[in-house]
Order: structure tokens, then sequence, then C-alpha cells
């Protein structure tokens, strides 16, 4: 049974990612999307409160599928929490980018200011969710309490670094993404050099690389 849900859920996730790039527009109306599916609407409602909520699970499905792959890995349990948040971000991004035309669409290009799309925000949930374990896990392995960090701070600010990163890859124009690959690295680095207090030197080379790309896109 639970196979056959999951079945359902995939055949409307590529049935809606499929409409609105071939129509170039959201579809109509629930009752419209499922006669063409061929499915009834008690079908979609089983799993789905509107053609929203399945925008909004399409990237929560990327989430899952790119967290799957790196969980299945036999060194992950062995990583670091920053090992970790890496493997994370390249199988993410490989994810996205096997889907980017439709992400292009659904995040409205590159115009859309992605800390107030709705579409992300069960997304949001999921990443924050994902990183507050890495967070725990460096804690617990800090002597201090002073030295430890809060769980909710850091996890909105991965949260606003990956909204970054996300932009910056649908602006990336360079071969195979990259550029988006060194902005993943960097970013990575200051953000865990910041959880460990040794900010300066990554900050200083983050910074220089954001400039470097700012002055040729201008």
């Amino acid at each position: 049974m639970a196979k056959k849900s999951e079945q359902l859920k995939e055949k409307i996730f590529d049935a809606y990612s499929s409409a609105v790039l071939e129509q170039e527009k959201e579809p109509k109306s629930v009752y419209l999307f499922c006669k063409e599916l061929g499915i009834s609407e008690a079908e979609f409602y089983q799993y789905f409160g509107s053609l929203n909520h399945v925008k909004g699970q399409i990237f929560c499905q990327f989430f899952d599928n790119a967290l799957g792959l790196i969980i299945k890995g036999k060194e992950f349990a062995m990583q670091r929490p920053k090992e970790k948040l890496l493997s994370f971000y390249f199988t993410f991004f490989e994810v996205l980018m096997l889907n980017r035309s439709y992400v292009l669409f659904a995040l409205d290009g590159a115009s859309a200011d992605l800390q107030k799309l709705s579409v992300l925000k069960e997304l949001r949930s999921a990443f924050k969710g994902f990183v507050s374990g890495l967070i725990e896990e460096g804690n617990a392995v800090k002597q201090t309490r002073i030295s430890k960090h809060p769980e909710a701070l850091f996890s909105e600010g991965a949260w606003l670094q990956l909204l970054f990163l996300m932009k910056f890859w649908m602006e990336d124009d360079s071969p195979g993404f990259e550029k988006t690959d060194m902005a993943i690295e960097k970013s990575v680095r200051t953000v865990f050099d910041l959880f460990d207090n040794t900010p300066i030197d990554s900050i200083v080379d983050f910074g220089k690389f954001l400039w470097k790309e700012k002055i040729k896109t201008a």
C-alpha cells in the first residue's frame, strides 16, 4: 500500500512538472489537472491540499532524494558535520541540475527573492531539521556550554546560506556550474569556521570570491 501511495505521488509530481514546462503556466484547477492525468480528485486530495502544495512538495522531494543518496554512502556515518553538509550540498545541486528547467520556472527565474517564496516553506523546515542534527553533533564534542551554539540560530543561518547558493546557481552560466561548486566549498568553510570561532581567513577568502564574481557580472 505504501509503495502504491509513493508511486501515485511520483506520478503527480512528474505530471505537474511536465505540465508547467510544456504549457509554460500553472494548471488552471485540480479538476482539470486530475482529468488530464487520469486520476480522481479524491485520489489527489489524499496527499495534497492544492496544486501549490504539490509545487512545494516537489522541492521536498529534491531534498529527500539528495539526503537519501548521501545516507546510503558507507562513509556518511563517519563524516564530520562539515563533510556531511558539503556532501548534501553537492548532491542536492546535482538533483537540482537534473531538474533545472523546472526549478527556474517554479522560482521565477533568477529574479525571485527566494526568502519570500512560500513554495520553499516546506523545504526550509526539512533542511533546518537536517542542519539542526549536524549542529547537535558539533555541540556534542565541545567542552563547555559557552562554546556550544544554539541550533535555531545556526540552522536559520544555514537556510539563508542555502538560499544564497540556490540564487547563485540559478544565475551561474559557468561550464558544469563549476562556480557554484566553488561557492559551496567556500561558504561551507566560512560557516563552520564561524561555528568553530576561527572565521577570519575563510571570511576574507569568501568575500574575495563574491567580489570577483560581482565584478564579472556587473
